[in-house]
């Protein structure tokens, strides 16, 4: 990708956005793009800033903190989106706004303790393996109301919502089948008392689907960047 293309796609890709928010009786601010840019390099992350893109999600630790480093002058939103190990706590606590994968009680408690104090709560989503996949992470559905009510409690925290990669699908109706039911898993914790607000779910080949069944951020890497360079 180049970055003197970024502009065009990027409004290409707001517009796709806000057509499925309409679509869906929403409005197209309900709607957070979350710019993946793990292994991509900073020159095309500073493009992507350059034209309004405030919040970014990162996967490998060490990349992410050169990046936040390199880009600290900026009013930007970090977003750690890969799985959290439990050995690697400390920094993202440090550095990042938002941990999407959170999915043990281990995790969350390590997180909340090594917070800052002088930084304000941490976001954090469960993810939840909604298919049961073996090869993903995530609470299985049956165990989230336990893990749920576990991480609400803890100090620093700030429980938002949850996060999910489904398995792929190409027909929009199954892509759609997945995403109901995480919104459902997401409405049952409300009706028993939680206060969700976030559903991360969606990413480049299904973020219109996504959004179709309540997505308030989408995790998009390839469709804004291209291929990741290997």
């Amino acid at each position: 990708m180049d970055s003197q293309n970024l502009p065009a796609v990027l409004h290409e890709v707001r517009e796709r956005m806000a057509r499925a928010a309409a679509a869906a009786g929403r409005s197209a601010q309900s709607v957070t793009l979350l710019a993946v840019g793990k292994a991509q390099p900073l020159p095309l992350l500073t493009a992507a800033a350059d034209c309004g893109v405030g919040d970014f999600g990162e996967s490998y630790l060490q990349e992410a903190l050169d990046k936040i480093a390199a880009l600290q002058e900026r009013a930007l939103t970090w977003h750690f989106i890969g799985r959290v190990q439990a050995n690697k706590t400390r920094p993202i606590a440090q550095h990042f706004a938002w941990v999407h994968a959170v999915d043990r009680l281990k995790v969350a408690e390590r997180l909340a303790a090594q917070r800052p104090f002088h930084a304000p709560p941490l976001n954090v989503c469960l993810q939840v393996n909604v298919a049961g996949e073996l090869s993903k992470g995530g609470v299985a559905p049956a165990e989230l109301p336990a893990l749920a009510a576990a991480v609400a409690r803890l100090p620093r925290l700030a429980l938002r919502g949850l996060m999910c990669i489904p398995p792929e699908e190409t027909e929009p109706v199954r892509q759609r089948a997945w995403f109901a039911k995480l919104r459902a898993l997401r409405d049952d914790l409300n009706t028993a008392g939680s206060r969700l607000d976030t559903l991360s779910m969606g990413m480049s080949a299904d973020f219109e689907a996504a959004i179709a069944e309540g997505a308030t951020i989408v995790r998009l890497g390839t469709v804004l960047f291209g291929a990741r360079p290997r």
